[in-house]
C-alpha cells in the first residue's frame, strides 16, 4: 500500500491567499525557512500502481494531480488513475474539489456516511450539482459495519470510525454532530498486514481510534493548530481550536502527548496544517520539538509505503 499526500495544508493552503501573518508573509518574502502546501488531500493505492483513491478532494486537486503524474497513466483520450473517492466528512476543503472533477467519463463513485451524503445534498448541494454533469455513484459508508473496498484498490481493506469533531458551518448538526459527521480512516495492506490511520480532524482523542493508533505502523493525525488559543491571539478569530474541532498539538493533552505515547516503532505525521502554525517554519522552536518527540510534518509528495 502506498498513500500519497497530495495536499497537507488546512484549508486556504500555505501561504493563504489573504493572509499576512509571520509564516504567509514570511514564505512569500523568502524569510522563513518554509514549503508552499496546497489543501488536504492524499490519495492510496494497493497492488495496481494504475488504481489510487482519493482520500477528500479539496479545491487544489487539478493542481494536485498536474504535481503527481503516477495519477495521469494515459491509457485513453480522457483517463485518470482515480478509481474512487473517499469523503472523511463534508467540509468546503475537503469537497470544493468535486466541481472541478465533473469531467469525468463515468459517474464518480464517492464513499461517505450517511450525514456527510445529507449536507452534501441538502446544505451545500454539490453532489446534486454533478447529477448535471458526469453523475455520482454514491458508495454509504456504514458506521455498524464500517468496512468497505474501494473498487480497483486492490489490496487495500478500508475501516472507518466515527470521531469527535465538528460538521461543516451549513449543516444542520452544525450545533449538535451526531456519529458521522467527522471520520477516521484505517487503511490496512492486506498482504503486509500493515495499517496506517488517517485522521485530518480529530477535536478530541476517541477510545476507538487510539486503540488502532497504537496498533498501526503509520498515523497521519490532525495537525491544524499548535495551540488552542492560537487564532485568538492572532486576532483571527474568537474560537479555539477545541470549538471548530480541532485538537491542539502543544499543552496538557495536546496531541504531541498521546503521540509520545506510541510505539517508537510508529511512523508519526501531522497533516492539514494551518497556515498559521509556527510548526511550518522549518527553523522555528516548535518545529525542533516536533522533530525532537520524532514526529514529521506532511508536505506535498510525501510517500509512505506500508
Amino acid at each position: 500500500m502506498r498513500i500519497r499526500v497530495l495536499g497537507a495544508a488546512a484549508g486556504g493552503g500555505f501561504p493563504q491567499w489573504n493572509c499576512n501573518c509571520r509564516n504567509c508573509a514570511g514564505v512569500r518574502a523568502g524569510s522563513i525557512r518554509a514549503r508552499t502546501r496546497t489543501q488536504s488531500s492524499i490519495a492510496v493505492c494497493g497492488s495496481d500502481s494504475t488504481a489510487w483513491a482519493l482520500v477528500n478532494a479539496s479545491p487544489d486537486i487539478t493542481a494536485q494531480l498536474q504535481a503527481n503524474p503516477i495519477l495521469q497513466p494515459g491509457r485513453a483520450l480522457r483517463d485518470c488513475a482515480i478509481s474512487g473517492i473517499v469523503l472523511v466528512d463534508g467540509q468546503v476543503d475537503h469537497t470544493t474539489g468535486l466541481y472541478m472533477l465533473r469531467e469525468s467519463t463515468r459517474p464518480w463513485p464517492i464513499w461517505c456516511t450517511d450525514s456527510t451524503y445529507a449536507d452534501l445534498t441538502r446544505g451545500n448541494p454539490i453532489l446534486n450539482v454533478l447529477g448535471h454533469f458526469c453523475g455520482v455513484d454514491r458508495r454509504r459508508i456504514d458506521l455498524e459495519d464500517n468496512t468497505f473496498e474501494v473498487d480497483g484498490v486492490r489490496g487495500v481493506h478500508w475501516r472507518a470510525l466515527a470521531v469527535p469533531g465538528k460538521p461543516a458551518p451549513y449543516s444542520p448538526n452544525r450545533e449538535s454532530p451526531v456519529p458521522g459527521d467527522n471520520l477516521a480512516l484505517v487503511m490496512t495492506d492486506t498482504t503486509t498486514r500493515r495499517s496506517a490511520v488517517y485522521a485530518p480532524g480529530l477535536g478530541a482523542m476517541d477510545d476507538a481510534v487510539w486503540r488502532q493508533m497504537q496498533s498501526a505502523a503509520c498515523v497521519m493525525v490532525d495537525g491544524t493548530f499548535w495551540t488552542d488559543d492560537e487564532m485568538i491571539r492572532l486576532g483571527a478569530s474568537r474560537k479555539r481550536a477545541r470549538d471548530i474541532g480541532h485538537l491542539p498539538q502543544s499543552g496538557v493533552g495536546g496531541m504531541l502527548e498521546w503521540l509520545d505515547e506510541l510505539p517508537r516503532s510508529t511512523r508519526k505525521v501531522l497533516i492539514h496544517v494551518n497556515n498559521t502554525n509556527p510548526i511550518l517554519d522549518e527553523n522555528s522552536e516548535e518545529a525542533a520539538e516536533v522533530a525532537r518527540r520524532g514526529v514529521e510534518v506532511a508536505y506535498d509528495g510525501m510517500e509512505i509505503e506500508l
